[in-house]
């Protein structure tokens, strides 16, 4: 039964994704184009989405996840600079080519050449970062 929730909240999410026009790199970067036809749109996309996540939030309180499993985590509180590294190649990758992992993955649904070769790029980068981060001297 979790997994056939899971699914229904990914398809609910993709199709919110494709509603609202993030699927689209050309509505992301209009909404980065202040000098120019500024395009506000995405700013009530974010606006909606802060409600759910209040809700998701405040339901962490409980201790337990909704869906059943182990207690969550708590926060890590340090920052580092792989946390900045990571922050800085997500604003620039999501702003240079318009698509997060989210709608790259959602794109998937109507593949096109640009969303195919960021999704590689994303994946890609996930599979080097693993890679140098087993490398690394244990702190």
């Amino acid at each position: 039964m979790r997994n056939v929730i899971a699914w229904l909240i990914g398809v609910v999410f993709a199709l919110g994704l494709g509603t609202s026009g993030m699927t689209m790199p050309a509505k992301v970067t209009g909404f980065l184009d202040v000098t120019g036809a500024w395009d506000p749109s995405l700013l009530f996309v974010m606006c909606s989405a802060i409600p759910v996540y209040m809700v998701a939030w405040f339901g962490r309180r409980k201790q337990v996840p909704w869906l059943g499993g182990n207690k969550f985590p708590k926060p890590r509180a340090d920052l580092d600079w792989r946390l900045f590294a990571g922050a800085s190649l997500f604003g620039v990758g999501w702003g240079l080519a318009g698509i997060c992992p989210g709608p790259a993955v959602t794109i998937m649904g109507r593949p096109t050449m640009g969303a195919i070769i960021f999704l590689a790029g994303m994946l890609g980068g996930m599979w080097l970062f693993r890679l140098i981060d087993r490398r690394k001297p244990a702190a």
